[in-house]
Protein backbone atom coordinates (compact mmCIF):
# COMPACT_ATOMS: atom_id res chain seq x y z
CA UNK A 1 0.00 0.00 0.00
CA UNK A 2 1.05 3.08 -0.90
CA UNK A 3 2.43 5.65 1.81
CA UNK A 4 0.01 9.12 1.81
CA UNK A 5 1.90 12.60 1.01
CA UNK A 6 1.97 14.80 4.28
CA UNK A 7 0.98 18.02 3.08
CA UNK A 8 3.32 20.34 4.89
CA UNK A 9 1.63 23.32 3.43
CA UNK A 10 -2.31 22.82 4.19
CA UNK A 11 -5.36 24.89 5.99
CA UNK A 12 -4.67 23.05 8.99
CA UNK A 13 -1.22 23.26 9.56
CA UNK A 14 -1.31 27.29 8.63
CA UNK A 15 -4.52 27.44 11.05
CA UNK A 16 -1.64 25.91 13.52
CA UNK A 17 1.13 27.55 13.27
CA UNK A 18 -0.31 31.08 12.98
CA UNK A 19 -2.50 29.53 16.93
CA UNK A 20 1.05 28.99 17.84
CA UNK A 21 2.08 33.21 16.83
CA UNK A 22 -1.03 34.40 18.44
CA UNK A 23 -0.35 32.45 21.62
CA UNK A 24 3.14 33.46 21.68
CA UNK A 25 1.87 37.09 21.35
CA UNK A 26 -0.51 36.90 24.68
CA UNK A 27 2.12 35.55 26.37
CA UNK A 28 4.43 38.16 25.38
CA UNK A 29 1.94 40.64 26.19
CA UNK A 30 1.21 39.81 29.23
CA UNK A 31 4.76 39.19 30.22
CA UNK A 32 5.11 42.01 32.39
CA UNK A 33 1.89 41.08 34.31
CA UNK A 34 3.58 37.21 34.63
CA UNK A 35 6.50 38.76 36.43
CA UNK A 36 4.31 40.23 38.70
CA UNK A 37 2.49 37.67 39.57
CA UNK A 38 5.27 35.94 40.28
CA UNK A 39 6.77 38.44 42.59
CA UNK A 40 3.39 38.41 44.74
CA UNK A 41 2.85 34.18 44.80
CA UNK A 42 4.11 33.95 47.89
CA UNK A 43 1.78 36.03 49.71
CA UNK A 44 -0.83 33.61 48.51
CA UNK A 45 -2.01 30.24 50.50
CA UNK A 46 -1.17 27.74 47.96
CA UNK A 47 -3.78 24.95 49.04
CA UNK A 48 -6.58 27.39 48.22
CA UNK A 49 -5.05 28.65 44.63
CA UNK A 50 -4.82 24.73 43.76
CA UNK A 51 -8.36 25.25 44.02
CA UNK A 52 -8.55 26.85 40.89
CA UNK A 53 -7.74 23.89 38.48
CA UNK A 54 -11.41 21.54 39.68
CA UNK A 55 -13.20 25.12 39.45
CA UNK A 56 -11.65 26.20 36.27
CA UNK A 57 -12.35 22.67 34.78
CA UNK A 58 -16.12 22.89 35.88
CA UNK A 59 -16.23 26.62 34.59
CA UNK A 60 -15.95 25.08 31.37
CA UNK A 61 -18.18 22.24 31.84
CA UNK A 62 -20.99 24.33 32.71
CA UNK A 63 -20.04 27.12 29.71
CA UNK A 64 -20.48 23.54 27.33
CA UNK A 65 -23.97 22.92 29.27
CA UNK A 66 -24.90 25.94 28.24
CA UNK A 67 -24.92 24.67 24.43
CA UNK A 68 -25.23 21.28 24.51
CA UNK A 69 -28.03 21.84 26.98
CA UNK A 70 -30.47 23.20 24.50
CA UNK A 71 -29.36 21.31 22.02
CA UNK A 72 -30.08 18.08 23.60
CA UNK A 73 -33.72 19.33 23.68
CA UNK A 74 -33.59 19.34 19.66
CA UNK A 75 -33.83 15.99 18.07
CA UNK A 76 -31.95 17.13 14.78
CA UNK A 77 -28.70 16.64 15.70
CA UNK A 78 -25.94 14.10 16.88
CA UNK A 79 -25.64 13.11 20.74
CA UNK A 80 -22.45 14.25 22.48
CA UNK A 81 -21.19 13.05 25.70
CA UNK A 82 -19.93 14.83 28.83
CA UNK A 83 -16.18 14.17 27.83
CA UNK A 84 -17.02 15.74 24.39
CA UNK A 85 -18.81 18.69 26.01
CA UNK A 86 -15.53 19.85 28.28
CA UNK A 87 -12.99 19.27 25.48
CA UNK A 88 -14.78 21.61 23.07
CA UNK A 89 -15.70 24.25 25.76
CA UNK A 90 -12.00 23.99 26.48
CA UNK A 91 -10.94 24.44 23.11
CA UNK A 92 -13.08 27.36 23.01
CA UNK A 93 -12.05 28.76 25.94
CA UNK A 94 -8.49 28.56 24.30
CA UNK A 95 -9.53 30.11 20.99
CA UNK A 96 -11.21 33.07 22.93
CA UNK A 97 -7.47 33.53 25.00
CA UNK A 98 -5.58 32.70 22.21
CA UNK A 99 -7.15 35.11 19.33
CA UNK A 100 -7.87 38.13 20.49
CA UNK A 101 -11.13 39.05 17.81
CA UNK A 102 -12.99 39.76 20.35
CA UNK A 103 -14.83 36.69 20.21
CA UNK A 104 -15.31 36.48 16.59
CA UNK A 105 -12.38 33.94 16.46
CA UNK A 106 -14.34 31.88 19.15
CA UNK A 107 -17.77 31.41 17.04
CA UNK A 108 -15.53 30.36 14.14
CA UNK A 109 -14.34 27.77 15.81
CA UNK A 110 -17.53 26.71 17.78
CA UNK A 111 -19.17 26.77 14.11
CA UNK A 112 -15.76 24.45 12.77
CA UNK A 113 -16.66 21.78 16.08
CA UNK A 114 -20.29 21.83 16.27
CA UNK A 115 -20.54 20.49 12.10
CA UNK A 116 -20.06 16.69 12.63
CA UNK A 117 -22.89 17.12 15.05
CA UNK A 118 -25.14 18.63 12.31
CA UNK A 119 -25.16 22.07 13.98
CA UNK A 120 -25.13 24.77 10.71
CA UNK A 121 -23.46 28.18 10.72
CA UNK A 122 -26.54 29.84 11.59
CA UNK A 123 -27.76 27.54 14.53
CA UNK A 124 -23.83 27.99 16.03
CA UNK A 125 -24.26 31.79 15.81
CA UNK A 126 -27.12 31.83 17.50
CA UNK A 127 -26.06 29.66 20.39
CA UNK A 128 -23.14 31.88 21.01
CA UNK A 129 -25.49 34.79 21.08
CA UNK A 130 -27.41 32.91 23.55
CA UNK A 131 -24.37 32.07 25.51
CA UNK A 132 -23.93 35.64 25.75
CA UNK A 133 -27.40 37.00 26.55
CA UNK A 134 -27.82 34.23 29.12
CA UNK A 135 -24.46 35.26 31.22
CA UNK A 136 -25.14 39.00 30.68
CA UNK A 137 -28.54 38.47 32.41
CA UNK A 138 -26.98 36.59 35.33
CA UNK A 139 -24.25 38.90 35.76
CA UNK A 140 -26.50 41.60 35.81
CA UNK A 141 -28.75 40.07 38.65
CA UNK A 142 -25.55 39.24 40.38
CA UNK A 143 -24.01 42.80 40.22
CA UNK A 144 -27.40 43.85 41.32
CA UNK A 145 -27.55 41.51 44.62
CA UNK A 146 -23.95 42.24 45.10
CA UNK A 147 -25.13 46.28 45.08
CA UNK A 148 -27.79 46.21 47.36
CA UNK A 149 -25.38 44.17 49.94
CA UNK A 150 -22.88 46.70 49.58
CA UNK A 151 -25.68 49.73 50.27
CA UNK A 152 -27.26 47.40 53.35
CA UNK A 153 -23.88 47.10 55.13
CA UNK A 154 -22.81 51.02 53.99
CA UNK A 155 -19.68 49.87 51.94
CA UNK A 156 -19.36 51.96 49.46
CA UNK A 157 -17.97 55.62 50.33
CA UNK A 158 -20.04 58.52 48.73
CA UNK A 159 -17.44 59.17 46.01
CA UNK A 160 -18.37 56.25 44.56
CA UNK A 161 -21.93 56.19 44.60
CA UNK A 162 -21.99 57.09 41.08
CA UNK A 163 -20.66 53.60 39.95
CA UNK A 164 -24.25 52.38 40.97
CA UNK A 165 -26.13 53.98 38.05
CA UNK A 166 -23.01 53.73 35.82
CA UNK A 167 -23.31 49.78 36.17
CA UNK A 168 -26.54 49.34 35.98
CA UNK A 169 -26.78 51.84 32.61
CA UNK A 170 -24.08 49.75 31.05
CA UNK A 171 -25.61 46.38 31.52
CA UNK A 172 -28.89 47.80 30.12
CA UNK A 173 -26.90 49.19 27.20
CA UNK A 174 -26.18 45.21 26.63
CA UNK A 175 -29.77 43.90 27.16
CA UNK A 176 -30.79 46.79 24.66
CA UNK A 177 -28.43 45.33 22.34
CA UNK A 178 -29.37 41.88 22.73
CA UNK A 179 -33.40 42.85 22.60
CA UNK A 180 -31.95 44.47 18.99
CA UNK A 181 -31.14 41.07 18.59
CA UNK A 182 -33.41 38.90 19.10
CA UNK A 183 -35.72 42.15 17.28
CA UNK A 184 -34.48 41.71 13.86
CA UNK A 185 -34.16 38.10 13.84
CA UNK A 186 -37.59 37.43 14.74
CA UNK A 187 -38.61 38.30 11.26
CA UNK A 188 -38.26 37.16 7.76
CA UNK A 189 -38.27 40.92 6.17
CA UNK A 190 -36.02 42.24 8.73
CA UNK A 191 -33.76 39.44 8.39
CA UNK A 192 -33.74 40.31 4.62
CA UNK A 193 -33.58 43.67 4.98
CA UNK A 194 -30.26 43.25 7.60
CA UNK A 195 -29.10 40.58 4.90
CA UNK A 196 -28.77 43.38 2.09
CA UNK A 197 -27.20 45.77 4.15
CA UNK A 198 -24.69 43.23 5.90
CA UNK A 199 -23.95 42.21 1.88
CA UNK A 200 -23.22 45.81 0.79
CA UNK A 201 -21.37 47.30 3.75
CA UNK A 202 -19.03 43.81 3.16
CA UNK A 203 -19.11 44.77 -0.97
CA UNK A 204 -18.04 48.49 0.27
CA UNK A 205 -15.69 46.88 2.63
CA UNK A 206 -13.96 44.69 -0.17
CA UNK A 207 -13.16 47.77 -2.58
CA UNK A 208 -11.39 49.30 -0.10
CA UNK A 209 -9.08 47.16 0.89
CA UNK A 210 -8.31 45.42 -2.30
CA UNK A 211 -8.23 48.79 -3.95
CA UNK A 212 -11.46 48.30 -6.45
CA UNK A 213 -9.72 44.33 -7.35
CA UNK A 214 -13.18 42.41 -5.85
CA UNK A 215 -16.10 44.02 -5.37
CA UNK A 216 -17.97 41.27 -3.93
CA UNK A 217 -16.80 39.48 -0.94
CA UNK A 218 -19.60 37.14 -0.01
CA UNK A 219 -23.08 36.39 -1.99
CA UNK A 220 -25.98 38.25 -1.32
CA UNK A 221 -28.00 34.53 -0.85
CA UNK A 222 -25.44 33.10 1.09
CA UNK A 223 -25.70 35.54 3.90
CA UNK A 224 -29.10 35.97 3.65
CA UNK A 225 -29.74 32.08 4.24
CA UNK A 226 -27.30 32.01 7.04
CA UNK A 227 -29.08 34.92 8.38
CA UNK A 228 -32.64 33.26 7.85
CA UNK A 229 -30.80 29.89 9.49
CA UNK A 230 -30.34 32.27 12.66
CA UNK A 231 -34.12 32.99 12.39
CA UNK A 232 -35.58 29.64 12.64
CA UNK A 233 -33.35 29.08 15.28
CA UNK A 234 -34.68 32.26 17.16
CA UNK A 235 -38.34 31.32 16.45
CA UNK A 236 -38.17 27.57 17.59
CA UNK A 237 -36.71 29.39 20.66
CA UNK A 238 -39.37 31.48 20.97
CA UNK A 239 -41.81 28.63 20.40
CA UNK A 240 -40.26 25.95 22.85
CA UNK A 241 -38.98 28.26 26.00
CA UNK A 242 -38.98 24.79 28.12
CA UNK A 243 -35.42 24.55 25.90
CA UNK A 244 -34.20 27.45 27.55
CA UNK A 245 -34.44 26.36 30.89
CA UNK A 246 -31.57 24.32 31.65
CA UNK A 247 -29.14 26.37 29.49
CA UNK A 248 -30.25 29.44 32.02
CA UNK A 249 -29.52 27.19 34.92
CA UNK A 250 -25.91 26.29 33.45
CA UNK A 251 -25.30 30.39 32.66
CA UNK A 252 -26.07 30.76 36.48
CA UNK A 253 -23.62 28.33 37.54
CA UNK A 254 -21.28 29.71 34.86
CA UNK A 255 -21.49 32.93 36.02
CA UNK A 256 -20.96 31.93 39.78
CA UNK A 257 -18.03 30.20 38.87
CA UNK A 258 -16.63 33.28 36.74
CA UNK A 259 -16.40 35.19 40.22
CA UNK A 260 -15.62 32.05 41.91
CA UNK A 261 -12.49 31.99 40.30
CA UNK A 262 -11.62 35.87 41.73
CA UNK A 263 -12.99 35.00 44.95
CA UNK A 264 -10.31 31.79 45.70
CA UNK A 265 -7.08 34.21 44.68
CA UNK A 266 -8.69 36.63 47.03
CA UNK A 267 -9.46 34.18 49.57
CA UNK A 268 -5.97 33.04 48.84
CA UNK A 269 -4.92 36.88 49.87
CA UNK A 270 -6.76 36.37 53.00
CA UNK A 271 -9.22 38.69 51.54
CA UNK A 272 -12.53 36.81 51.40
CA UNK A 273 -14.92 39.52 52.37
CA UNK A 274 -14.01 41.23 48.56
CA UNK A 275 -17.12 38.85 47.15
CA UNK A 276 -19.25 41.65 46.33
CA UNK A 277 -16.78 43.54 45.21
CA UNK A 278 -15.77 41.65 42.60
CA UNK A 279 -19.45 40.45 41.30
CA UNK A 280 -20.09 44.14 40.87
CA UNK A 281 -16.77 44.28 39.27
CA UNK A 282 -17.03 41.44 37.41
CA UNK A 283 -20.28 42.16 35.81
CA UNK A 284 -19.24 45.40 34.12
CA UNK A 285 -15.69 43.95 33.21
CA UNK A 286 -17.62 41.67 30.71
CA UNK A 287 -19.10 44.60 29.24
CA UNK A 288 -15.96 45.51 28.38
CA UNK A 289 -15.21 42.40 27.32
CA UNK A 290 -18.14 42.07 25.06
CA UNK A 291 -17.24 46.00 23.58
CA UNK A 292 -13.50 45.86 22.88
CA UNK A 293 -11.26 43.33 21.21
CA UNK A 294 -9.19 42.90 23.70
CA UNK A 295 -7.47 43.83 27.30
CA UNK A 296 -10.01 46.00 28.80
CA UNK A 297 -11.72 43.57 30.78
CA UNK A 298 -9.05 43.09 34.03
CA UNK A 299 -9.24 46.93 33.33
CA UNK A 300 -12.50 47.16 33.64
CA UNK A 301 -13.16 45.36 36.77
CA UNK A 302 -10.06 46.69 39.00
CA UNK A 303 -11.13 50.02 38.02
CA UNK A 304 -14.61 49.55 39.39
CA UNK A 305 -13.00 47.72 42.45
CA UNK A 306 -10.73 50.82 43.54
CA UNK A 307 -14.11 52.89 43.12
CA UNK A 308 -15.89 51.13 45.35
CA UNK A 309 -13.72 51.86 47.94
CA UNK A 310 -11.41 48.64 47.52
CA UNK A 311 -7.13 49.75 47.81
CA UNK A 312 -5.40 50.15 44.40
CA UNK A 313 -2.80 47.13 45.50
CA UNK A 314 -4.91 44.62 46.32
CA UNK A 315 -7.42 45.10 43.75
CA UNK A 316 -4.74 45.28 41.04
CA UNK A 317 -2.95 41.92 42.52
CA UNK A 318 -6.19 39.98 42.74
CA UNK A 319 -7.26 41.11 39.26
CA UNK A 320 -3.95 40.90 37.32
CA UNK A 321 -2.89 37.24 39.45
CA UNK A 322 -6.48 35.91 38.66
CA UNK A 323 -5.68 36.58 35.04
CA UNK A 324 -2.14 35.29 34.89
CA UNK A 325 -3.18 32.08 36.41
CA UNK A 326 -5.88 31.30 33.92
CA UNK A 327 -4.18 32.31 30.91
CA UNK A 328 -1.45 29.84 31.74
CA UNK A 329 -4.12 27.37 32.89
CA UNK A 330 -5.93 28.31 29.57
CA UNK A 331 -3.10 27.20 27.61
CA UNK A 332 -1.58 24.30 29.43
CA UNK A 333 -5.41 22.87 29.30
CA UNK A 334 -6.57 23.87 26.10
CA UNK A 335 -3.98 24.16 23.47
CA UNK A 336 -3.42 19.74 23.29
CA UNK A 337 -7.16 19.38 22.57
CA UNK A 338 -7.26 22.44 20.36
CA UNK A 339 -4.62 20.90 17.91
CA UNK A 340 -5.86 17.60 18.12
CA UNK A 341 -9.00 18.74 16.98
CA UNK A 342 -7.58 20.90 13.85
CA UNK A 343 -6.05 17.72 12.94
CA UNK A 344 -9.18 16.33 12.72
CA UNK A 345 -9.07 13.28 15.48
CA UNK A 346 -11.53 14.38 18.35
CA UNK A 347 -14.22 12.51 16.74
CA UNK A 348 -12.59 9.67 15.41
Amino acid sequence: MAKKKHKWFSFRTVVSVLTVILVAYVVYKNWPDILETLKHLHEANGFVLVLLIPEQLFMYFACGQIFFSYLRSKRDVKKFSSKEILSISTELNFVNHAVPAGGIGGLAFLTYRLMPFGVSAGQASFLYLFRYAVTTVVNYLQALVAILVLLAFDLIPSEAKWIIPVSLLMNMGVFFFLWFVIFIASSEKRIEKFAKFITKLLDYVAKIFTFGYKEKLLKHKDITAYFMDIHQSVVIAKENKRYLKKPLVWGLVYSFCEIATYWIVAISLGRPELLPFIMVGEAIGSVFDGIVPYGLYELGMAGVMIALGVDFATATIITVMTRVITLLFTIASGSYPYYEAIRGKQDE
